[in-house]
This record gives C-alpha cells, structure tokens and sequence, in this order.
C-alpha cells in the first residue's frame, strides 16, 4: 500500500521531550514530502501553537495542512485559506463557568496569539501557554468577555479533578458537546462531532484522497480516533497502553525518532 499522506499529532509524537523536532525527524519528513506525500498536523493546540512547526517543516511549500482544535479548523497551508470549521456554541459558556466556579481548575479559549483564562490560572494553564508559546491573559468574567466565535474551551487542573469534571460534563452535555481528555490534565470541550478522525476524513474527502492512503501517528487519548480510522494506524512507543491498544503498529518512542523510524520500516 502507497501511503500519500501523514497525520502527525505534535506534542509527543512529532516532537521531542523538549517540544522539538529533531534533526532526523526533520529529514525524514522533507524526504516524504519530496516523494510526493502530504502532512497533516493534527493537534489540539490552537493555530497560532502549530504555526511554528509548520513553517520548520516546509508545509506551505510542500502543500501540507493543519487541524486544529482536536480538527475544528482545517487551514490549507500553501494558500492559507481555511478549508472548513466549527465553532462552540457560546451558549454553554455560562453553564460550564458556573459549574467549574468552586474547582481548582482554569477554563481557557484564545484570542488572536493569546490565551484568555478565567476560573484561575494553575500550573496546567501555564503548560498551556509554554507548549504553545502564547501569553496568558486572565478574565474574572470569562462569559461577559467571550463574545466572539471560538473552536474550543479547554479546562485544566490535577488529573483527578479533570477525570471527576469529564463524568460531570460528558453526562449533562451528552450528544450536545464532545468531552474529552487530550492529557491526564487537560480536558476539551469541542463542537458536537469533532475530534481528529471526523476531521481528517473531511479532510480527505475535500482535497480527493482515500482512508487508505493515511497514515495517522499519535500518543495522546485524542488521537485514538484518528489511529483507528486511518488505513495504517501508529501509536509511539511512549503512548498509554488505551492508545496503544487502538494503533496498527507501536513506533520508537518521539525521544527516538519514532516518526523517521516508521518511515524508514515503510519505506517512505
């Protein structure tokens, strides 16, 4: 099978332990593209986070895109038109707000390259804004101040306060809203019917290509989707076991150039 196009999750898997993307990786990435493959970053970050990584990678010249948002926003990076997006409905801001008020958790969404927070800002919000390289800027009235069209909110706190807000929030807003973890310490509040393989397949299907010709690369509980639906599914070595279980193949870990080796065993 002839793989034309690749969809790479960022953090954990194209890039390294220190949110790079190494030399190797970088070769053997301009080498598919060479031959002809397209990329896709699929992350959740938002635009303005994965920017950077496109340009290191050339996607505008090669023709790549981005998904992001967990793939509310697809963006053709030669032309940089957006191809298609979701919004939240700021209908639900105020009602998630309230019940989030009395947990020690922050509630985030983006503005331009900021990151506006309410709730409160934690250590998990200030990962938010060192993965992505975007200033923090806190509201105590996050309702009142989000009055513009938004992909995603993301709360962030202690992973067992995450866990207990996704039962409390995938119960009120079943099939209204998509609640999901990216990371033991971050969970998404996503457009109904988002997430990276609903995405992808879109995708697809709007730049004429097949599920067949995708492979898909992810550590992350957001990527399970994508692994599953992708014609060759690939997990990294450093993924959790739930991820790993979804994935066709387990990759070297992104501390070993997990993606160049993938490409090396396909021979891409």
């Amino acid at each position: 099978m002839k793989y034309n196009i690749m969809a790479l999750d960022i953090d954990g898997t194209l890039t390294n332990s220190e949110k790079v993307i190494t030399h190797t990786t970088k070769q053997a990435l301009f080498h598919f593209q060479e031959q002809g493959g397209k990329i896709i970053l699929a992350s959740g970050r938002p635009i303005p986070g994965i920017l950077p990584h496109a340009k290191t990678l050339h996607l505008a010249e090669y023709g790549g895109y981005i998904l992001a948002y967990n793939g509310g926003c697809a963006i053709d990076c030669q032309s940089g038109g957006i191809l298609f997006q979701d919004t939240l409905d700021l209908a639900y801001i105020p009602e998630i707000c309230e019940i989030i008020k009395d947990y020690p958790v922050g509630i985030n969404t983006y503005e331009g390259d900021h990151i506006i927070v309410g709730n409160q800002i934690n250590r998990y919000t200030e990962i938010e804004a060192r993965i992505n390289g975007m200033p923090i800027q806190y509201t105590e009235d996050f309702p009142a101040y989000v009055d513009f069209d938004i992909n995603k909110c993301l709360l962030q706190g202690e992973p067992a306060v995450i866990l207990e807000l996704e039962k409390i929030l995938s119960e009120k807003y079943k099939n209204k809203l998509g609640i999901f973890k990216s990371e033991p310490f971050f969970l998404e509040i996503v457009p109904q019917g988002i997430d990276k393989a609903s995405s992808i397949d879109r995708l697809l299907k709007t730049i004429g290509m097949k599920t067949e010709e995708c492979i898909a690369c992810g550590d992350g509980f957001n990527d399970i989707s994508m692994l599953r639906y992708a014609g060759l599914g690939v997990a990294m070595e450093n993924a959790a076991d739930t991820v790993k279980n979804a994935a066709d193949y387990i990759t070297l870990s992104n501390d070993r150039d997990g993606i160049a080796h993938l490409l090396r065993k396909i021979a891409v």
